[in-house]
């Protein structure tokens, strides 16, 4: 039986133009581009460790 897979709903809330120029890669590596922008990304260990480098600037919701 294989396990469903989890995934994670993340949007950007709070403009990272202030911020860390490496804290602003990892936003953009996760494809959040715009304010307000949603991307659905997998629950593993990669993007947990992306969110909680820069989970200030995000809101995030199980999808």
């Amino acid at each position: 039986m294989e396990a469903e897979k989890k995934y994670l709903k993340i949007t950007l809330i709070k403009s990272p133009i202030g911020a860390v120029p490496k804290n602003r890669a990892t936003v953009a590596a996760m494809g959040l581009t715009k304010m307000h922008k949603t991307v659905i990304m997998p629950d593993n260990d990669a993007t947990r460790g992306m969110i909680r480098k820069v989970g200030y600037m995000l809101k995030v919701e199980e999808a």
